[in-house]
């Protein structure tokens, strides 16, 4: 039976494997256009050429060419919403050789080819919110700062650091905290959080960029999203321009919440479910 010191210093290990993974994440988030090179990724993280690949593959689930083809899809699924780069030009911005190989690779992770998915994601929304009153909930958040689109680099760095800290479990929750009106603030200067739930009494350590943080209680407009993160744009729309004025509620002074309640790692993106949590004032009683 092994030690506490050993249990100990093995849980250490573990969260030094995670930090150096999630210098990984960081890399590849800033560097989508660039070919993948494992040999510079195992320099990155400081491992050997030769078992690199399946730590990173133990820790996230996934291979490094996974990871690096879901982030570019991503991107590509903003772009084609966006509507100003041409397919042809987001096919090879995503690393494909020819369009008709992009156009397969897109319609199998999105459910249709790229230049019906610009036009049905520029659709108007429809939805159902309800009203629902909860409690603080506490969680450890990483700072990202500029564009909210690119937030998904940093969750992936928050993740690596919960995996090797022993935080994941099956009552694990995942919330982003977005402060800033995207079509009012210019996206370098804009500001989020993405948090992780963790089990009772665990602490953020010596992570600089880790800190505890609470999401407030209090009543919340909630919209279901199903569909792509590329998509949310529409589900905001609709809250704030259809359903906020229509329906006497008055938004509180606090940040509007995400809720990912599946794992974008193992999910199609047709299928992603997200809540967007509208903090509102407490009803007047009359």
């Amino acid at each position: 039976m092994p030690s506490d010191s050993g249990v100990a210093s093995a849980a250490r290990t573990v969260e030094d494997y995670a930090e150096r993974v999630g210098r990984v994440h960081a890399f590849l988030s800033e560097h989508l256009d660039h070919d993948v090179d494992l040999d510079r990724l195992a320099g990155i993280a400081c491992f050997s050429p030769f078992h690199f690949h399946r730590i990173y593959h133990a820790l996230q689930g996934e291979t490094v060419a996974e990871s690096v083809r879901r982030m570019r899809l991503h991107r590509a699924a903003i772009d084609l919403i966006e509507g100003v780069l041409p397919v042809a030009r987001i096919a090879a911005r995503a690393g494909y050789g020819s369009q008709a190989a992009f156009t397969r690779a897109f319609r199998a992770a999105y459910g249709s080819p790229p230049a019906a998915y610009r036009v049905s994601a520029s659709g108007a929304f429809q939805g159902a919110v309800t009203i629902r009153r909860g409690d603080p909930i506490a969680v450890i958040a990483r700072r990202h700062a500029g564009d909210y689109a690119a937030i998904g680099g940093t969750f992936e760095r928050l993740n690596a650091a919960a995996i090797g800290r022993g935080w994941i479990g099956d009552a694990t929750r995942y919330f982003g905290l977005y402060y800033d009106d995207p079509s009012a603030t210019p996206a370098a200067a804009l500001r989020s959080d993405a948090c992780v739930t963790v089990p009772s009494g665990m602490e953020a350590g010596a992570d600089r960029d880790l800190r505890p943080l609470t999401i407030a209680g209090g009543v919340h407009a909630v919209l279901l999203h199903v569909g792509p993160y590329a998509e949310l744009h529409r589900a905001y729309t609709w809250l704030y321009r259809d359903w906020l004025p229509s329906s006497g509620a008055e938004p509180a002074d606090a940040p509007c919440v995400e809720e990912y309640l599946n794992d974008p790692r193992t999910t199609p993106p047709p299928e992603l479910r997200t809540e967007i949590w509208l903090p509102v004032r407490e009803p007047t009683r009359g």
